[in-house]
């Protein structure tokens, strides 16, 4: 009698069985032809839920936004070829926003690899291409060395400073035979080795600093014991946009993200020391790099962060949290700092919030409606590039953690749909609130379509200027009201919702704006409320954008 022997597990099986042994939940993507193993071995083993998106871009933000809510690894898979191209804008917001996310882009049979076939699916050089939208690029070659290649991979997407990571892996491999079972254990991240000598120089400089500033950005967010110790100890702080909340953002020494005010400057301008710790320093957030900052010094986990736009004191290499617990235990428990120094800052914050309400006429309400409710609610709180988003989504309106704050850092439109889609599956406690306008809905409104299917708990909030509302102020403002190729033909969004079963809700009052809100979420599943800016009327103030070149270069106000 012949015995049975076990059937071996494909690498697709491995794979599968890997990610859901470590932690994976939820996986993002698009199926296909090249990843249809994958895929087949992820449904049949019924751990991991998947969400077919409408497009590879948006299933990128939304692992995006997913790994930055949840603090977990986001994870997607797509095709090649094409469908690896189509990803990867969404892919440089991830890696400008260091986000921690594995892409399996799939490939070809290994036969057909750079042998210029006309294989479907086939293109070349997209190494080259994965390797310049990626922390980093990994290839499986072999069913032998599938398992500890995937590991690797995940180990740099986690490791300081993360980043996204594609993993391509040819579909015969995918089909091949694991040798033996997979042994699954969480990838660790690898540690950054960090001077003592500077830590120490850095305590000096702290302890003889009279009104020493903390610039904190999106590496410091999970440092938040140590950034508010600091605080309590005697540092002011601002932040950049990726970085709020890292301190309490109704804290008295915190000028939030109002880094570009004039308030702001003058407090930059009585200031002896600044740490900079985990940011970039970007143009749109130093008029670029012109404001004047006082003498900095900077923590970062990327190594080349020290060189530049701003002459550095010092720059130390390393992880920012456990830098700042090596600088807290040299510092003393109080520093002996200015006595107002807090005060001046609570002062210039007031100051800077209570001139940007000015700006916004009849936009103030939602505002001020928004600020009140994503903060003391605990939204999620997601932005896409909007007008309504420059000038006060990204400032004004508070979030309570810096991990229920997600916008699109690379300032590219048409991302925010998505991303409310990937922060409201990550986050179940509170329902996400997105704010979006309609030109960039136009790039992303197919997703909309997985929101209903999916049934995502959020809001979309659009704002309907019909036009890129962005680009009308800049014109205004810097090229003589020239409004060249502004003007958007959009759909009838109501038709548009009441075809995909979305509830839909316009206000030609922002009167009624709070109520729509509550009513929106107070009702389960995705839901919409557009603004009609049209009937509304514009800003009091037109927004004159980000310094771009030679242009605005000037404080704002």
């Amino acid at each position: 009698m012949i015995k049975d022997t076990p059937k071996q597990e494909t690498v697709s099986d491995g794979i599968a069985k890997y990610l859901s042994d470590i932690g994976v939940r939820v996986m993002f993507g698009v199926i296909s032809i090249h990843n249809m193993p994958i895929l087949d071995a992820i449904a049949r083993q019924n751990i991991i839920r998947f969400v077919p998106t409408r497009g590879e871009a948006g299933a990128i933000n939304m692992a995006d936004a997913y790994s930055r809510v949840s603090g977990n690894l986001g994870v997607c898979i797509t095709s090649t070829g094409t469908a690896a191209g189509n990803a990867a804008g969404s892919q440089l917001e991830a890696l400008t926003a260091e986000s921690r996310l594995l892409h399996i882009t799939t490939q070809i049979d290994t036969k057909f690899l750079d042998g210029n076939s006309s294989a479907i699916h086939s293109v070349p050089n997209q190494p080259d291409m994965l390797k310049s939208i990626s922390k980093a690029y990994f290839f499986i070659n072999s069913p032998k060395t599938a398992i500890e290649t995937l590991s690797n991979a995940i180990s740099s997407a986690i490791s300081p400073p993360s980043g996204p990571v594609s993993l391509e892996i040819p579909i015969d491999i995918q089909l091949g035979q694991l040798e033996r079972p997979v042994q699954s254990e969480m990838p660790k991240a690898k540690e950054i080795p960090i001077s003592e000598d500077s830590v120490k120089e850095l305590a000096e400089l702290v302890k003889k600093s009279k009104r020493p500033m903390l610039w904190l950005g999106g590496g410091s967010c999970h440092a938040y014991s140590e950034a508010n110790e600091l605080v309590n100890r005697g540092f002011g702080v601002v932040t950049s946009t990726h970085g709020r909340a890292t301190i309490d953002e109704d804290h008295k020494a915190s000028l939030g993200a109002f880094n570009m005010t004039q308030a702001a400057s003058n407090i930059y301008s009585k200031s002896d020391l600044m740490i900079v710790v985990g940011s970039k320093l970007r143009g749109n957030e130093t008029l670029n790099y012109n404001m004047k900052l006082p003498p900095l010094v900077q923590i970062d986990a990327n190594d080349f962060r020290g060189i530049r736009n701003y002459k550095l004191q010092k720059f130390i290499h390393g992880d920012s949290k456990k830098v700042l617990q090596k600088l807290i235990e040299l510092l003393p428990k109080k520093l002996n700092t200015d006595k107002e120094f807090h005060s001046d800052i609570h002062r210039a914050r007031l100051l800077s919030e209570s001139q940007l309400l000015k700006t916004l006429g009849p936009y103030e309400n939602i505002a001020k409606t928004l600020n009140d409710i994503v903060f003391s609610g605990s939204h999620p709180w997601v932005r896409d590039v909007t007008i309504a988003n420059s000038t006060f989504g990204n400032r004004y309106v508070r979030i309570s953690k810096s991990s229920l704050g997600v916008h699109a850092l690379g300032g590219g439109i048409g991302q925010g749909i998505s991303m409310a889609i990937g922060a409201a599956i990550a986050n179940k406690e509170a329902k996400t609130i997105a704010l979006i306008g309609d030109g960039g809905a136009m790039l992303g409104i197919s997703e909309m379509i997985t929101a209903v299917s999916e049934k995502a708990n959020l809001v979309f909030i659009l704002m309907n200027d019909q036009a890129y509302g962005v680009i009308e102020n800049i014109q205004d403002a810097n090229y003589d009201g020239h409004r060249f190729y502004s003007k958007l033909d959009a759909p009838d969004f109501s038709l548009f919702c009441q075809s995909i079963n979305l509830p839909h809700q316009v206000i030609r009052n922002v009167e009624k704006f709070r109520d729509a809100l509550e009513k929106a979420l107070d009702t389960d599943g995705p839901q919409m409320i557009e603004v009609d800016m049209c009937s509304i009327g514009g800003f009091q103030e037109s927004f004159s954008g980000p310094p771009a070149g030679a242009v605005n270069t000037k404080e704002a106000s």
